[in-house]
């Protein structure tokens, strides 16, 4: 006992010393496609994207079960960054509830989360009110899509119907939004007839803002219309993706 309280004293000690500069610092480990420790101990995840996971967690621990396009997500980080100094630019919040740094990474004058969405290893997650590059990460990947780059080329994009197979991975969705709800947290975009079991794209309310900027209702601007999202699929009265900004869902003429 008397050894792990010197240990943490000792811990905490150093955590002090750290230096909050983060202009010029190592990168010492990749963890994943979109998160990677620093020479100062802290984690940081690249804002505005989502790459597959290489861990997976069950019954509380993590274990190692690479998802489709994990591992070449990984490597290819890991070649941009590993063992380099880097440079890191924060938004408005620079954690997550995690603990976790949230930042836009360089290595001299490549944009890391820019280039890994260019390559195709990476799709856009972006979460207001860190939306700095939005802009210029959305065009990136309706490129990417264009030329098949990476996990666009591998993943097919699948039914409504076929999400619930996928729980946990990232996929492209495409559909018709049949009807829209908006409750107390959030508003419902319904591809099927029972809500509870059917695909659904979850917009929360703190995330409405980014929509009506451009002008957009989601009540009623998606209704009936066919649509493609891409994000990670998850579970809560069946299968849904969350979606944070207009980028994330396109409009299928």
């Amino acid at each position: 006992m008397a050894k792990k309280l010197l240990f943490l004293v000792i811990f905490l000690i150093s955590c002090r010393s750290i230096p909050q500069d983060h202009s010029q610092i190592l990168v010492s480990e990749v963890i994943d496609g979109d998160t990677v420790r620093l020479a100062n101990g802290r984690l940081l995840r690249y804002i505005g994207i989502d790459t597959p996971e290489t861990n997976l967690k069950k019954g509380g621990k993590f274990i190692y079960q690479p998802q489709p396009f994990a591992e070449e997500a990984k490597e290819y980080n890991r070649k941009l960054v590993e063992g380099k100094t880097v440079k890191i630019e924060f938004d408005l919040e620079k954690e997550d509830k995690y603990g976790r740094l949230l930042g836009y990474c360089f290595v001299d004058d490549i944009f890391v989360n820019a280039k890994l969405i260019e390559q195709g290893y990476a799709v856009l997650y972006t979460y207001p009110p860190n939306v700095k590059y939005a802009d210029r990460f959305f065009d990136l990947q309706k490129q990417a899509r264009d030329k098949k780059a990476g996990l666009w080329g591998s993943y097919q994009v699948i039914a409504p119907e076929a999400a619930g197979n996928l729980i946990g991975q990232i996929r492209t969705v495409q559909g018709k939004v049949l009807s829209t709800y908006q409750s107390a947290k959030c508003v419902f975009l319904n591809f099927g007839q029972d809500y509870k079991t059917d695909f659904t794209v979850v917009i929360f309310n703190n995330s409405l803002g980014a929509f009506r900027q451009q002008g957009i209702d989601p009540v009623s601007f998606y209704r009936d219309k066919t649509v493609s999202v891409s994000g990670r699929i998850r579970e809560y009265n069946g299968p849904e993706i969350i979606v944070n900004t207009p980028y994330e869902i396109e409009i299928i003429q």
